[in-house]
């Protein structure tokens, strides 16, 4: 690859798992910390100015966007700040951006799929957050792809996927809405599409715009759980395999969570060629490592 490539959160699961399957292509990430924190504007203009890469890959603030149960809304200030000073200097540097973002731009108030041109109208700050980031991210930076996942999967302890482990390992009740609808979309998936796209930007190939993906077979909260914890037996035999069906409506976070985050992936299919992958095949890799590491 001809790119010269900066990743931004290379030490969180999604990170993780781009580097190591940048590493079977032989594609290798910059992927240098902030000295003190998180990045920050300041932080973002003195590495900029030092690397000038070809392309950003911004991970930073991975688990508070994908991965947070909730999330003090004064922490998108500063985030907000950083992307925005972000993209003014992938435009001035006339780098390539890549910036992920989610379902939870929508308000999920529609049961068919939700496709790029559809109208966002987020319901929690931090969906609104993430709007806002889109937004500057247009508007600032012209070489940008804007990359919205639906329900990430990773097998950090304090993941999603990790709290469903724990509550079910210590006989917790586990209660999931069996009318939530998402498309599940383990890490290795998602990063298999950042590179994808990354191929094809290195053939100079001008395909800047906003994207879905999410893994291929939409489910209810309570099928993925389901599925999870069938799954953990063959690790964890004695883990409870009860999991409680309850209305979307019912739960606290009903009125900040998309009720249907469904997203319609033909347009990443139709330019990049990229085919959503079945989420289920991805969770026995899933479980190992989260198993071998907890």
């Amino acid at each position: 690859m001809q790119l010269r490539l900066v990743l931004l959160g290379g030490g969180n699961a999604l990170g993780k798992a781009l580097v190591r399957l940048g590493a079977e292509d032989d594609i290798s990430f910059l992927a240098p910390r902030p000295e003190q924190g998180a990045w920050d504007a300041a932080s973002l203009t003195s590495l900029m100015d030092e690397v000038r890469p070809d392309a950003v890959i911004n991970l930073a603030y991975y688990y508070d966007w994908f991965q947070a149960g909730r999330v003090d809304p004064e922490r998108f200030t500063p985030q907000e700040r950083a992307v925005e000073r972000l993209a003014q200097l992938c435009k001035h540097y006339d780098c390539i951006l890549l910036h992920p973002s989610s379902y939870r731009v929508f308000d999920g108030v529609r049961a068919t799929d939700y496709n790029e041109t559809s109208e966002c109208k987020p319901l929690s700050p931090r969906g609104q957050a993430l709007l806002r980031m889109e937004q500057s991210v247009r508007a600032l930076c012209s070489k940008h792809i804007l990359l919205r996942f639906g329900w990430l999967l990773d097998d950090s302890p304090d993941s999603v996927l990790g709290r469903v482990l724990q509550r079910a390992q210590d006989h917790e009740l586990l209660e999931m809405a069996d009318d939530r609808r998402g498309n599940p979309t383990p890490v290795e998936d998602a990063a298999r599409v950042i590179l994808a796209i990354l191929k094809q930007l290195d053939c100079a190939a001008p395909l800047w715009g906003t994207y879905h993906y999410g893994g291929q077979e939409a489910a209810t909260a309570l099928s993925v759980a389901e599925a999870i914890l069938a799954e953990a037996k063959a690790w964890r035999p004695e883990i409870s395999q009860t999991v409680v069906a309850r209305a979307h409506a019912s739960f606290e976070d009903a009125v900040i969570e998309p009720q249907h985050g469904v997203l319609d992936n033909r347009k990443i299919t139709h330019t990049f060629g990229i085919k959503p992958r079945a989420w289920r095949t991805g969770l026995a890799d899933l479980l190992d490592s989260y198993y071998r590491n907890v």
